[in-house]
């Protein structure tokens, strides 16, 4: 009897089959005002898929293979990097992309899962936490330099991990002390009030 032909595996397999070792990764663009008008800065965010942990890997005006290869090394790092924690990267098919990453990452043990041409969907969970980094913040501010950017960036990545209940985690936090179920609700605040969590308090 011939043996029975190989079927192709689908996306959705693929994923529960890998999600605690799936990271995803893509670019979204910021414009800076500056005095001379506006320059535009591309940053790279990372998402470990089975914590909703996420990690700013670099800031640049121009991504470049160079740039990414250099971001591979430091993201591969098995001491500090934030892709220790996974072993299968997916990204969409922009060119900087290119082999020179993926052998750099390949090196560390890291194979990287390029998604096929128009399919957001496919990278939904980064393309959401976009989606809030922007909405929830750098959309409200009008950001004049890059360490105003940076800090904005440091500040709601800490919100988002500490202090926002996650839906997809049961409304759990993803770090930090989860809070009191008892005592009187108090507000607080990050970043002038834009950013709000509440905890409660005894007495």
């Amino acid at each position: 009897m011939n043996p029975a032909p190989k079927r192709a595996r689908s996306w959705r397999h693929f994923l529960e089959q890998q999600w605690s070792r799936m990271i995803a990764e893509d670019f979204f663009t910021v414009e800076l005002t500056r005095g001379w008008g506006i320059q535009r800065v591309h940053v790279l965010v990372m998402m470990h898929l089975a914590s909703r942990r996420i990690h700013i890997a670099g800031i640049a005006d121009e991504p470049t293979q160079a740039w990414l290869v250099q971001i591979a090394c430091n993201e591969a790092d098995e001491n500090h990097g934030f892709l220790k924690a996974g072993s299968y990267l997916i990204h969409d098919q922009a060119a900087v992309f290119g082999n020179k990453f993926k052998q750099t990452l390949a090196a560390s043990g890291v194979t990287t899962v390029k998604l096929p041409a128009r399919s957001p969907n496919l990278n939904a969970h980064v393309e959401r936490v976009i989606r809030s980094i922007r909405e929830e913040c750098l959309d409200r501010f009008v950001i004049f330099s890059r360490v105003q950017h940076e800090y904005l960036l440091r500040e709601y990545v800490i919100h988002y991990h500490e202090k926002r209940p996650h839906p997809g985690l049961g409304n759990r936090l993803i770090s930090g002390e989860q809070g009191r179920s008892q005592g009187k609700i108090r507000r607080r605040t990050r970043l002038g009030g834009l950013l709000s969590f509440y905890d409660r308090v005894s007495g």
